[in-house]
């Protein structure tokens, strides 16, 4: 018998290595879901290149029993199918690691002290008389057994995935389990390591799903009451109007009337898309879009219309690599300050600030309702880390709220003020909370029409050059953005215990400080952390600033953009402020933010 070092038991990592376009995503997304069907937290990273063949692909499992989902600097097993970046390969694996290889593929001479095996992959394939045609495919299946005797996955649950993915399909599945058995059988009599890098299913298995951030968003808005949504297809957020058309004949189907109630357009580009939602908003649909940095700033004349006529939206930006065409398939929080500020002239946005898939899904649905509330556009900041990767997460939970249409007025509503004898004017703050009631088509009411103006308008909506009608109707709209600070979501504090050190973070990268900010207590230093999960800030942003003798802003771009955003709100606290970020292309890692922090410590 083997004998077992327990050290490593559900905490390691794994790299696959492959060529792009060879079929590796069946094996290795088998792989993953296989150690989630077990009850392990797993996460996995597809590093991919924006070309369609060719270049190398790699892929990343990260097994965490504590919990852990930010990336890892390097990983404990390599497995490698592509000859041109071996050497490359091999140095992100941990002295002691374990290199599983093609056996067709030279081995390098440096390689780490890792334990090696050579998979005799096209032998185990005419072993299992594989055709031809599906040898490229089940290629891959042979590392699935393979890894699953190495680290122990149940085979039940690699047939599950396998039954999954092909939709129970018994003339696909079974092709894939023959080579997945023998290659488990191989590893048995070959593979004769010791198991330091193992799988154990916890006793009680909490029940959770798998799903990438884009499908939770898409859920979420149809939970919202998505009604219109028009996108043009843009890696990374393609997934999301994907997943829109995947759902809605799910859960928008009208029985009654036999018809689906909502509606997705394919534009003929970014800025047809954006003009269809801001004219689908205008109409009363809750309507949304969905694109990344690119498709963003073309988007921003017509942002500067929703924003000034009053239009609600919701458009989704999953953030790539920039500027320019930049990295389609690298992640980053490079988008905030364009967001926060898009278009031009004197405005300032509502972004919200999702970390995990369960508030994609809560911000899916709570972003329409402050599109509706505040009578504007609202952005939200996802990325690709989160949007095109599966996370484990909660069951999602149904909204408990109604769905909040804000000021739309209606022909008895209409009546009422003239009762009052109040003149209704599309742009007058009747109850001075800077939100003016609107109208949308449908109500009868001869009152009820307005022309919805992007050029200098009055109270009224009439055309107007008068400087006090302008410098009043900025000021309001100003005033309805700042009181949106009470509304949206609030920063969440944890790991109080009114240190002088604060850490300040957004987004995705939250993945990553959890783990960081342990460590650091295994060291004997506690962080106070606070994450920020929307703009404008709300109160506890300044309060925490002001608590704290120094604040680390912890985040995924090249010119730390949060660091710069509340310097700008708040100068008072700025030389408090120093920023910690970092933009390479891929996710922070908590063994970064760890060295980083502590230069200045």
């Amino acid at each position: 018998m083997k004998k077992l070092n327990l050290d490593h038991t559900n905490e390691f990592g794994i790299i696959f290595s492959t060529v792009n376009g060879s079929g590796s995503a069946t094996a290795n997304k088998t792989i993953l879901k296989a150690i989630y069907k077990m009850g392990i937290t797993v996460s996995g990273r597809n590093i991919f290149p924006s070309n369609i063949q060719g270049m190398p692909s790699r892929y990343s499992i990260r097994v965490s029993g504590k919990g852990y989902l930010g990336r890892l600097e390097k990983e404990n097993i390599l497995v490698c199918l592509n000859p041109e970046v071996i050497i490359e390969d091999i140095k992100k694996i941990n002295p002691g690691g374990i290199l599983l290889i093609n056996s067709t593929i030279k081995v390098p001479e440096i390689i780490n002290d890792c334990c090696v095996f050579k998979m005799p992959i096209y032998q185990i394939l005419d072993e299992c008389k594989v055709s031809d045609n599906l040898r490229i495919y089940l290629a891959n299946m042979v590392y699935v057994g393979i890894m699953a005797e190495l680290i122990n996955i149940e085979i039940d649950m690699i047939e599950m995935a396998l039954n999954k993915h092909f939709k129970n399909r018994k003339s696909a599945v079974d092709p894939n389990m023959q080579i997945v058995l023998h290659s488990y059988e191989w590893s048995r009599s070959n593979i004769s390591c010791e198991k330091r890098f193992i799988l154990k299913a916890p006793n009680k298995k909490e029940e959770r799903i798998i799903v990438d951030g884009n499908t939770a968003a898409a859920i979420g808005a149809l939970y919202g009451g998505l009604q219109f949504s028009a996108w043009y297809p843009i890696t990374p957020a393609t997934s999301i109007s994907e997943s829109l058309n995947e759902y809605i004949p799910k859960l928008r189907f009208d029985e009654d009337n036999s018809t689906t109630t909502c509606i997705v357009v394919q534009a003929e580009d970014e800025l047809a898309s954006i003009g269809m939602v801001v004219g689908g908003g205008w109409a009363g649909l809750r309507s949304m879009t969905s694109t990344s940095g690119p498709g963003l700033s073309l988007m921003a004349e017509f942002m500067g219309l929703a924003y000034y006529a009053e239009v609600p939206l919701v458009v989704w930006d999953v953030q790539r690599v920039g500027p320019s065409t930049g990295l389609p398939t690298r992640t980053s929080q490079g988008d905030l300050s364009f967001a926060y500020s898009i278009s031009h002239g004197d405005t300032n946005y509502i972004i919200l600030l999702p970390a995990n898939v369960q508030e994609c899904f809560e911000f899916g649905w709570k972003a329409l309702d402050i599109a509706e509330k505040f009578q504007t556009p609202v952005i939200i900041l996802s990325d690709l880390e989160l949007g095109m990767n599966e996370w484990v997460s909660k069951d999602f939970i149904y909204p408990d709220t109604e769905i909040n249409r804000g000021k739309v007025i209606w022909e008895d509503g209409l009546e009422e003020l003239i009762s009052k004898g109040i003149k209704w004017g599309r742009y007058l703050d009747i109850d001075k909370d800077g939100i003016p009631y609107r109208t949308v088509p449908g109500n009868m009411n001869p009152k009820a029409a307005y022309f919805a103006r992007g050029t200098g308008h009055d109270e009224y909506a009439h055309y107007s050059e008068d400087p006090r009608e302008w410098e009043r109707n900025l000021d309001r709209l100003r005033n309805k953005l700042d009181s949106a600070k009470n509304f949206v979501p609030a920063p969440i504090l944890s790991n109080e215990a009114e240190n002088p050190i604060g850490l300040i973070s957004y987004g995705s990268s939250d993945m990553a400080i959890n783990e960081a900010i342990d460590r650091f207590a295994e060291d004997g230093v506690s962080l106070d952390y606070m994450r920020i999960r929307a703009l404008p800030f709300n109160k506890s942003v300044d309060e925490f600033l002001l608590h704290h003798e120094r604040n680390f802003i912890v985040e995924c771009n090249q010119g730390g953009q949060m660091k710069n955003i509340l310097a700008a709100q708040y100068p008072q606290y700025a030389v408090k402020l120093i920023s910690i970020s970092h933009l390479d292309g891929l996710s922070l890692s908590a063994e970064w933010i760890n060295k980083e922090i502590s230069k200045h410590l």
